[in-house]
């Protein structure tokens, strides 16, 4: 990630089965499992400290349930 972009992370909570994957290997600790569930009874992942994102794909890498995925936001790539 370049100096100035922010990261944007998103969840498709109906998708996540609440594994905590994405929690686990989240090196800069990004992501918490939320007190609430959705509507199969999972929780899922929420973004806590989104300024702490570095874009570095595990998240989106090792969730089995293709939940979850970071891009760089338009705004910041654009200036």
């Amino acid at each position: 990630m370049i100096k100035g972009q922010k990261v944007e992370v998103f969840v498709l909570k109906e998708r996540c089965k609440g594994c905590g994957i994405c929690v686990a290997v989240c090196q800069t600790e990004v992501l918490e499992l939320s007190k609430e569930k959705n509507s199969l009874g999972y929780r899922h992942p929420v973004v806590i400290n989104a300024d702490r994102c570095l874009n570095c794909g595990l998240c989106e890498m090792f969730c089995p349930d293709f939940a979850i995925w970071a891009t760089i936001e338009k705004e910041s790539v654009l200036g």
